[in-house]
């Protein structure tokens, strides 16, 4: 699968990142309006790093459907030609414990997705699609370089609690 995201694909990522944001940014800026967003931007950001399985997949699924939704788009809007890939970035790999706090993630989304609106369901899945497909950027990768020893780090500790290395 390629991993890659096209000058147009990243264009039309970031139209879907500024509809998310904008209302955000015109009314109270609270963060509780962001969490729908914010919290699947997370997850499908780590789910970059994900070696295989069904979020890895969906990521690299992810970047390949914008690429061709916004050549597409670029092309009709303006008559361009399409341009190649932009700078390719990654977060990394998983630790197993790192993966387990992924997968804790995932079940924690699906039962927000379960209970959410419409509204707040579309925002779901224009964060996970966004941080999916913008991870892959070297710059979005850059910024987001703390993500990887952070989830690492959790699921570290988390093993520890479980293990009786007394957490608390």
């Amino acid at each position: 699968m390629n991993t890659t995201l096209t000058l147009a694909g990243a264009g039309l990522d970031l139209g879907i990142l500024y509809l998310n944001i904008r209302p955000w940014w015109k009314g109270g800026r609270n963060p509780k309006d962001l969490a729908h967003f914010g919290g699947s931007f997370a997850l499908g950001s780590v789910s970059t790093m994900c070696a295989g399985g069904v979020l890895g997949w969906l990521a690299g699924c992810s970047a390949a459907g914008l690429n061709r939704a916004g050549n597409t788009t670029l092309h009709g809007a303006t008559g361009a030609t399409p341009g190649g890939a932009i700078a390719h970035g990654s977060l990394g790999t998983l630790t197993q414990e790192g993966a387990v706090v992924v997968l804790i993630a995932t079940v924690v989304a699906g039962a927000a997705w379960k209970v959410a609106g419409k509204a707040d369901r579309r925002r779901m899945a224009g964060g996970a699609l966004c941080g999916s497909s913008l991870t892959l950027t070297a710059g979005v990768a850059g910024a987001l370089s703390w993500l990887p020893a952070a989830v690492n780090g959790l699921g570290a500790a988390l093993r520890t609690g479980l293990e009786g290395g007394g957490l608390l």
